[in-house]
């Protein structure tokens, strides 16, 4: 492995633990939090600004983790080809990668709506109060079950990560070549 390809991996790597971490912190920590404030509309303008904060780091780490990857699917192109395994794990784990861009993206739009209308407030920070507009009511339904789906899918991005590094173990690389 060279020194780039080291880096890509230390980067794929670092990033996917930063959009895990992240999400992770933002449904428990910042949605936690703001849906603790006694205004009902802090709850959601504290929920709106703390993902407004977040929003540019996870688009960056977001971006270095594929551009990374891209490298590490260049570099990797022939064990990924060779060895039985690897070519289905990198297909999955850019699938998933591909799935959890969207729904990150998918919950900054809505983070976005929510945010337009903070003053409306809420019961907690995905949990619209009797009264909202259909609108703010609809993007913080949708963003309670996506603050748990990103950390999900960032997650399997991990896991999948850790299985296709296990496949270049030397007692994987001499089961998974050609016969």
């Amino acid at each position: 492995m060279t020194t780039a390809d080291r880096l890509a991996r230390s980067v794929h790597d670092l990033t996917a633990a930063a959009w895990f971490g992240g999400t992770l912190m933002g449904a428990v920590g910042v949605d936690g939090a703001a849906g603790a404030a006694r205004d009902p509309r802090e709850r959601t303008r504290l929920s709106a600004l703390g993902w407004k904060r977040w929003r540019p780091v996870e688009t960056a780490a977001l971006v270095a983790h594929g551009l990374s990857g891209a490298w590490l699917l260049r570099a990797d192109r022939g064990r990924a080809a060779a060895r039985e395994g690897a070519g289905r794990t990198a297909v999955a784990k850019a699938a998933v990668t591909v799935a959890g861009v969207a729904a990150s993206a998918y919950s900054g739009y809505l983070g976005r709506q929510v945010e337009a209308r903070a003053e409306e407030g809420g019961q907690g920070a995905t949990e619209p109060r009797p009264g909202a507009s259909p609108e703010l009511a609809a993007a913080q339904r949708r963003l309670k079950v996506l603050q748990w789906v990103n950390p999900a899918l960032a997650g399997a991005v991990i896991v999948l990560g850790a299985e296709h590094g296990g496949l270049q173990r030397p007692r994987h690389v001499l089961r998974g070549l050609p016969r």
